[in-house]
């Protein structure tokens, strides 16, 4: 693979949820740029899934609890980069949904350095006993089923990893509308280094 970036993103919900994967990300999804898509499941249209094959035509996808025409996914699977093992899941069989520990025992099942899992919506990353824990949220904002406080509402949010032997450096892409409907997207950036806390 010529390119290492890695795009991550999941519970896309077109058009049930969301009319599209928001222009502004779009633009930012050129062809020739990213090497893989994981995709973590509710990838409910082929319009978006066309789209994102034009964008990297190496495209793995696992299962969400909304993927019912395509029964045939696994619910789980496991990528190489440099050194680090990825795994990747939707979450829907992660119980309770999001828990940190539940998260560490299927890390520890899957026997990976870094786990992305979706199904909340919501942009999370963080580091547990020496494992990497990452959700990219929803890339078009879509409605949960999840509890949101009043007023709150996802924010469309997908992540960029760029994996150099055994660090990754992890680029959150979300889009923010102003008070006056104004969007922009704003980029944070999170590293990793895979054994970090024994070489300190």
């Amino acid at each position: 693979m010529s390119s290492r970036l890695v795009l991550v993103l999941g519970d896309l919900f077109v058009p049930d949820r969301a009319a599209g994967i928001p222009a502004k990300f779009k633009k930012l999804l050129t062809p020739g740029k990213i090497g893989q898509i994981l995709c973590l499941g509710n990838l409910t249209d082929k319009d978006t899934y066309d789209f994102l094959r034009s964008v990297a035509s190496d495209l793995q996808i696992v299962k969400g609890d909304f993927d019912v025409e395509a029964p045939n996914l696994a619910l789980s699977r496991i990528v190489t980069h440099g050194s680090l093992r990825i795994g990747f899941t939707h979450g829907h069989t992660v119980l309770p949904s999001g828990d940190a520990d539940s998260l560490l025992i299927t890390a520890r099942q899957m026997d990976v350095d870094v786990l992305l899992w979706g199904g909340t919506h919501r942009f999370e990353a963080y580091e547990l006993e020496g494992k990497f824990f990452v959700n990219p949220g929803s890339a078009t904002g879509a409605l949960s089923t999840g509890w949101w406080a009043d007023g709150e509402e996802p924010t469309p949010s997908f992540c960029l990893m760029d994996v150099q032997g055994d660090v990754l450096v992890l680029y959150v892409y979300q889009l923010r509308t102003d008070a006056n409907g104004a969007e922009s997207v704003g980029v944070e950036k999170v590293s990793f280094r895979k054994n970090a806390a024994a070489a300190s």
